[in-house]
């Protein structure tokens, strides 16, 4: 007899980051490979978060703490918040799991727009709870849908803003508005991966709401604007109760020594994330402006990537192509959103390569 597993197995969606690069090179045989496919900055940690993993590194021997305190002391400090609020781990998809086993079980529902991040899906089916997904209203989350979705047996509603993967983002106060609609006892995740990158709003002007809504939790990370995508670091504000919550259903010591290290001095250094923001933002620009000209509509993006509608192209051709080109980029199907391409921002040049790339496969 075989080993027998669990049934919800079946029914988990499989994840699928961008491809690898060493991948890319070997099945596309060229050296020159860029990858725009998975979000990540193509700009690498500040100096002196290298030289706090380093000097981290000599102590490898030893546990984390498993409580993260300077990291959570740091975050708080950014944010004028309560580190007992404050729940850190191993990329804020980890919360995310954490807060689906934590709040629901067999008969709870969990309400997300869609196409939006690709592990909400995973969630229902971990934690046996029921999933509703609404449909995106255009490229935007339709808060108005999501708010008539919710139910007594709603126990999480998940925004994700600015849209991954469409790059929308709504403001502050529209979210303010939709929290009002929303009974205490659901909890809303306003998941803001790529919230420093917007420039429409102020960064802090969800962290206001925190006051105001106690069911609210926000969740960001390092991975992106931070440029430490490959060290696994995210972090949740929210209630103390939130935090005890997620804490109970996972793994002590989720947070690595090096990345705890990375981003307590990685947090300080807001100078060189504003340096970052002005760098994608002008790259966002100009990729907004040439697309148009090669005949493809992009949504209205706040983040770092480009959202292309293919028209009537082919998708899977056109992925097969760019990376025989030598750029790796993600197809819209998996995605949620089929006849689409998103593209990340890399470097200037990069940029230019690849615009030029498309412009001779279009």
């Amino acid at each position: 007899m075989s080993i027998q597993f669990a049934k919800k197995l079946e029914q988990l969606p499989h994840y699928e980051g961008g491809m690898d690069l060493e991948l890319a090179r070997q099945r596309y045989e060229t050296e020159d490979v860029v990858k725009l496919a998975s979000n990540e900055s193509p700009w690498r940690p500040h100096g002196a978060v290298v030289d706090a993993i380093a000097a981290a590194g000599a102590g490898a021997n030893r546990y984390p703490d498993q409580h993260a305190a300077l990291l959570r002391r740091r975050i708080a400090d950014r944010y004028d918040f309560d580190p007992a609020g404050i729940a850190v781990a191993n990329g804020s998809c980890e919360i995310l799991l954490a807060a689906a086993l934590a709040l629901c079980e067999p008969g709870a529902e969990i309400v997300y727009g869609w196409p939006a991040f690709s592990m909400y899906p995973q969630l229902g089916p971990l934690s046996g709870a029921r999933e509703i997904p609404v449909p995106l209203a255009g490229y935007e989350h339709d808060l108005g849908a999501m708010a008539a979705e919710i139910t007594a047996a709603t126990q999480l509603v998940l925004i994700c803003n600015p849209n991954n993967p469409t790059g929308t983002y709504i403001q502050a106060a529209r979210i303010a508005a939709f929290l009002e609609r929303v009974p205490a006892h659901v909890t809303v995740i306003l998941d803001e991966a790529y919230i420093e990158l917007q420039v429409s709003d102020d960064p802090f002007a969800t962290v206001d709401l925190l006051r105001r809504f106690s069911n609210l939790v926000l969740l960001r990370t390092f991975s992106k604007v931070y440029g430490l995508a490959g060290l696994r670091c995210g972090y949740a504000l929210g209630s103390a109760r939130f935090r005890g919550a997620v804490d109970a259903v996972r793994q002590p010591f989720s947070v690595n020594l090096l990345a705890q290290a990375a981003g307590a001095e990685a947090i300080i250094h807001q100078d060189d994330v504003e340096r970052r923001v002005a760098a994608t933002v002008a790259e966002r620009i100009g990729m907004e402006e040439e697309l148009p000209s090669l005949g493809l509509a992009t949504a209205e993006t706040q983040t770092n990537f480009s959202w292309i509608d293919l028209g009537d192209r082919d998708e899977a051709a056109l992925v097969e192509s760019l990376g025989r080109r030598g750029f790796i980029v993600p197809a819209g199907t998996p995605l949620g959103g089929p006849g689409h391409i998103r593209v990340t921002y890399g470097t200037p040049s990069e940029n230019e390569r690849f615009l030029e790339a498309l412009a001779e496969l279009l």
